[in-house]
């Protein structure tokens, strides 16, 4: 399970970071799944090694602008490139009003599948190889955060002891998985012995804007990876003359660390803060005092990898385990 950042701004774009937008993508899969699609999220695609025309889905958090403008400017470019591949873009209600009046206007005409889905609270989305829930967020206007849950590996043959035990590869396999025992030459094989443990799906929340990470409750415990708005540091928005409804370093570390989450992703960031050390100082100071867990503050372009069993790396180093060293 990979996990791509093309934006991580929070409200404008910087000459260092873009707006919010955020790609996921499945072992074995060819196609992906993008995550908000903030003003020029296209171009940050582009210069990536995913492909615009290979989008099975598009998740969107809310509707404030840094979340959605890219839209139509990235439908527009698969039409331009003659895709084929259904679309299916999931958001909050007022999605499929905004892009139908988009499309009307423009005269943008679609000649993929594309199919607009307006989703409530606590929905699940089933896919293949995992579900979404819609998480409601507290922020400003109707806000969802999206917990991604991993189905369960199991009914697998251990194939080796199988054959170690005089039974080569062949239909019988087959029953075995269903749960038949077999008698095959006078030796039985009971089915439930030559079984491996199921493997645990991974668990992910990608949150849309936040002002209270709590809100996820029990979901966050013994979380795999959590990504995560962190606009401010706390020390900054003490002093903000005017309060919004957005995470700080502190509040996410807190959390995170009360719910034994095992990596934390920040994201979202304030202008304020560029990629130097200097000023991303205050996020790192606050994550790294309330957080004893491994966690990172995302970049444009940034690239990890979910493995199974909880380990986060960051595929620039593979063999580097995501955590709380300043030079992430």
């Amino acid at each position: 399970m990979e996990f791509v950042f093309f934006g991580t701004s929070a409200g404008k774009p910087t000459s260092e970071r873009n707006v919010s937008a955020m790609g996921m993508q499945l072992a074995q899969e060819r196609g992906w799944y993008l995550f908000d699609c903030g003003e020029g999220t296209q171009h940050r695609i582009q210069q990536s090694h995913f492909s615009i025309g290979k989008i099975d889905a598009i998740f969107i958090t809310h509707l404030h602008g840094d979340h959605v403008y890219g839209l139509p400017g990235l439908l527009g470019s698969r039409k331009m490139d003659n895709v084929t591949r259904p679309l299916t873009i999931y958001g909050p209600a007022g999605i499929r009003r905004m892009l139908e009046t988009i499309i009307e206007i423009t005269q943008l005409h679609l000649d993929f599948p594309f199919t607009i889905v307006e989703f409530g609270p606590y929905e699940r989305l089933h896919f293949p190889k995992f579900e979404i829930e819609t998480v409601p967020m507290h922020h400003s206007i109707e806000c969802y955060g999206f917990f991604v849950h991993e189905y369960t590996i199991s009914n697998r043959l251990d194939e080796e002891r199988l054959r170690a035990d005089g039974l080569e590869p062949s239909p019988l396999y087959g029953r075995l998985k269903r749960g038949e025992n077999l008698v095959i030459n006078g030796k039985t094989y009971i089915a439930t012995e030559y079984m491996k443990a199921p493997i645990p799906g991974r668990s992910v929340i990608i949150a849309g804007d936040n002002a209270d990470p709590e809100i996820m409750g029990e979901r966050l415990d013994d979380l795999d990876l959590l990504i995560h708005e962190c606009t401010y540091a706390q020390s900054d928005y003490d002093r903000l003359p005017k309060k919004v409804l957005h995470t700080t370093a502190k509040m996410l570390a807190l959390s995170a660390q009360r719910h034994r989450v095992k990596n934390l992703i920040a994201t979202h960031i304030s202008a304020r803060y560029n990629r130097s050390a200097q000023t991303t100082a205050p996020l790192k100071r606050e994550l790294d005092k309330y957080y004893e867990g491994h966690w990172c503050i995302a970049e444009d372009f940034s690239h990890y990898r979910l493995e199974r069993g909880g380990v986060c790396k960051k595929l620039a180093d593979p063999k580097s385990q995501i955590s709380n060293r300043p030079e992430l």
